[in-house]
């Protein structure tokens, strides 16, 4: 959360516990969160001992570097907020559970408008789609617009996008607003008009995809065969193109290979390729995470956590879902509670009470089906639940 949020929180009786230092790569000193009215800790233990709720970006099962010293701090009865690759790492939610604190699992707020304002992986996906852009021109030889000199005409630089999903568009509107040709794909026939809004050019193969896409509106996993065709269709697309981007991720599965080493290959030399789905294995045979990798004179650049580098613009969105989040669950008098009839609520849920009560883990878990009532106070068998009654949550 930025100082903005904080403010908006603090007026409403809300008290904050900033760790310190936590906002200063992002241009967020601990001065600018005092005076938003937080208080400052440097005791990373004394956060998780004094708060009802403790917001992170990168929380337990996606965070490699703090999360089992943080798992001792937990308390029951607490809640937690970030992101936890649910789906990727789904023995997380039975290790939390275990604590008695409530997890919620940011990625799985579900694509409905009330939640829009809460949807991380849209956030994150924005900056990535337009980071991808920048990374690969600026690997390229070429320059993105077409420009008429008197030393002759400069071809605009040919841009392919595979998958429009959130950071596919703004890939897409970003190399367009740079001048480039730019063309995109898409296994959803949704998506057509979606890029065509953003200015660029849908490609189009003969393949069946009436099935491709979920509830949630994401890409579903296809079968071999499906994937195989594509390719040899895809072959000729990508042998044309001097950048391409990469987006296709299917949520909790490996990425789908798109961009075969024989593809790479047939590549013009100097060409660029930015797989975005480097994190699930990626997109392109030849992608190593966190690598640029050069195979028969084409850059493959495999980016980790990508919105990362936006850091100051990555909080201000990440901080205004965590805002949001905080509206959804915290009533007039800040009293916190969960409302599992409520589909924020029982979609992001991934453990409370010493058990995982989100369906879908529960599916994965091997666990039977549960049950669970309809509105909890978290604080009803609290000893200090009057105290927070009167004072709100921290």
């Amino acid at each position: 959360m930025i100082p903005a949020n904080i403010q908006a929180w603090s007026k409403k009786g809300v008290e904050f516990i900033i760790e310190s230092n936590a906002g200063e790569a992002a241009g967020f000193s601990d001065a600018q969160y005092q005076e938003a009215g937080a208080s400052i800790s440097s005791d990373r233990a004394e956060v998780f001992a004094k708060a009802d709720i403790i917001t992170q970006v990168q929380s337990f099962g996606a965070n490699n570097i703090n999360s089992e010293p943080d798992l001792k701090l937990l308390k029951p009865g607490q809640l937690v907020a970030g992101m936890m690759d649910p789906l990727g790492s789904p023995a997380t939610a039975e290790v939390l559970a275990k604590t008695g604190a409530t997890a919620i699992a940011m990625e799985l707020v579900p694509r409905i408008s009330r939640a829009q304002s809460m949807d991380v992986l849209s956030s994150m996906a924005t900056l990535a789609g337009y980071k991808a852009v920048l990374m690969g021109a600026s690997l390229s030889p070429r320059i993105m617009p077409m420009l008429m000199t008197a030393a002759g005409t400069l071809k605009p630089m040919r841009t392919f996008i595979m998958g429009v999903g959130v950071a596919g568009l703004q890939a897409c509107a970003t190399a367009k607003r740079l001048g480039g040709v730019v063309e995109a794909y898409d296994v959803r026939p949704a998506a057509r008009d979606q890029i065509i809004s953003v200015g660029a050019k849908p490609i189009e193969l003969d393949l069946e995809t009436e099935s491709s896409e979920d509830k949630g509106g994401y890409a579903k996993a296809q079968g071999d065969d499906f994937i195989r065709r594509q390719q040899e269709l895809m072959t000729a697309v990508i042998a044309e193109q001097d950048l391409v981007i990469t987006t296709a991720a299917i949520p909790g599965a490996k990425s789908p290979i798109l961009v075969t080493a024989d593809m790479v290959k047939a590549m013009k030399p100097g060409s660029v390729i930015v797989d975005l789905a480097a994190e699930r294995g990626g997109n392109c045979e030849l992608t190593k995470l966190d690598e640029t990798v050069v195979a028969h004179g084409v850059t493959i650049i495999g980016p980790d956590n990508l919105a990362a580098s936006v850091p100051n613009h990555g909080s201000q969105m990440y901080g205004k879902n965590i805002e949001t989040l905080l509206e959804h669950l915290l009533d007039e008098e800040n009293n916190l509670t969960l409302d599992f009839e409520d589909e924020i609520v029982y979609e992001t849920v991934v453990a409370h009470g010493g058990d995982v009560p989100h369906k879908r883990m529960r599916e994965m878990l091997g666990y039977p089906a549960a049950e669970v009532s309809e509105s909890i106070d978290l604080d009803a068998d609290d000893d200090s639940a009057t105290e927070q009654k009167e004072g709100g949550a921290s």
